[in-house]
């Protein structure tokens, strides 16, 4: 048979495919009607396990594997489908739909807002860029950003989530899984290193370097072709900045923001010290009650999953049946718990949509936990 022979035959099968898929989902809405009349969840774990072993053994050796995938996709589909005839409704998105009313229209110009570190940190160039005029409350530690936001002495935290170069800030992760909050807006701000010391200092005569684990990555390539000098990590890179004008010696340096220089009567020894020129970091702005914005289009949320094989590709797969864009995923050690995982993910989806209320409780209804962190807008 010729190519063309060929896809005609193809053409043929797949009318059929879908007029049988058809088929199939108008089954499974009565499958909805009859658990919702019976009070029956619309997962049922025996029944699909039953189902894969069957058509696996239908498609034989060879097909096995792909035959799986495609009917985890048609089970997927299935759920959804499902959810979306019973009109499913929970707690969270009650939660969410007054989250949605309660909060003002206009993100606030003025707050108190909680950043780690000291005057001229880039969490607090990320707050100037979020806040035109916010009261800031400088705390020594990420966690101490978490706690004064949990303890209401502030009403917004702002902290640094992901580089482009270094990745991610895993000391925040960690610390998603102990506090409770919402993120209610994120923006991204270009980071360009400078190498800071006493003005009169020579970068031949330095011996030491201060700053951040994330600095310190971000600019590793210049760092290896210093000769004889100790890098040294600390809290901050503004708080780098300040030990040196604090040091009184001149063979120090530290690796800092530019409005360091200025602001702590300091000389650039080096510029565009980053590995890359394109070096951005990510922050979010935090807050203990459920705040949503007009507008919001990103959703951030933490799921721990099932310890079983499929689990996660299980998850993926609804953001692909229901058209939803994953725009990150990242997975942290759960302290205390032997190699279970917990997934962070970032979502692209109105949450005004149907897929929205969709993909959620799906989610809720096939992981062991679940945590939605918030729906906001990034500003560029």
């Amino acid at each position: 048979m010729g190519i063309e022979q060929l896809r005609e035959e193809i053409d043929a099968i797949d009318k059929q495919l879908v007029e049988l898929f058809v088929k199939r989902m108008g089954v499974s809405a009565q499958v909805a009607d009859y658990k919702k009349e019976n009070g029956r969840s619309v997962l049922d774990p025996s029944r699909e396990r039953q189902l894969l072993e069957r058509v696996s053994e239908l498609a034989g050796e060879e097909l096995e594997s792909q035959t799986r995938v495609l009917y985890n996709l048609i089970l997927s589909l299935s759920r959804s489908y499902q959810n979306h005839r019973l009109g499913f409704d929970s707690a969270l998105l009650e939660k969410i739909r007054a989250g949605i009313n309660d909060t003002a229209k206009v993100f606030p110009e003025r707050a108190f807002v909680a950043c780690q570190g000291v005057e001229g940190a880039y969490s607090q160039l990320a707050c100037d860029k979020l806040f035109s005029a916010a009261n800031i409350m400088y705390m020594n530690s990420f966690e101490g950003v978490f706690n004064a936001v949990d303890k209401g002495l502030c009403r917004y935290g702002v902290l640094p989530l992901e580089n482009s170069s270094a990745g991610s800030v895993n000391q925040i992760y960690d610390l998603m899984l102990k506090y409770k909050f919402h993120i209610v807006r994120s923006t991204r701000l270009h980071i360009s290193h400078v190498l800071l010391a006493k003005k009169g200092a020579k970068l031949e005569n330095i011996k030491e370097i201060y700053s951040h684990e994330q600095a310190i990555q971000q600019c590793s390539s210049f760092l290896q072709g210093l000769k004889g000098v100790q890098v040294n990590v600390c809290e901050n890179t503004a708080m780098a900045a300040k030990a040196v004008a604090e040091s009184g010696r001149d063979d120090v340096a530290a690796i800092s923001s530019e409005s360091c220089a200025a602001l702590y009567d300091l000389e650039i020894l080096e510029e565009a010290l980053p590995n890359v020129d394109n070096n951005y970091t990510r922050f979010i702005c935090i807050a203990k009650p459920l705040e949503i914005y007009p507008g919001a289009q990103r959703t951030s949320l933490m799921l721990v999953l099932p310890h079983k094989p499929g689990a996660l590709h299980s998850i993926l797969s609804k953001f692909y049946s229901l058209g939803v864009n994953l725009l990150k995923l990242e997975s942290r050690p759960i302290p205390g718990r032997d190699f279970e995982f917990m997934f962070y993910f970032d979502i692209e989806v109105s949450v005004y949509s149907d897929a929205f209320e969709n993909l959620l409780s799906q989610l809720q209804a096939e992981a062991d936990k679940f945590q939605y962190l918030g729906s906001y807008t990034e500003v560029v």
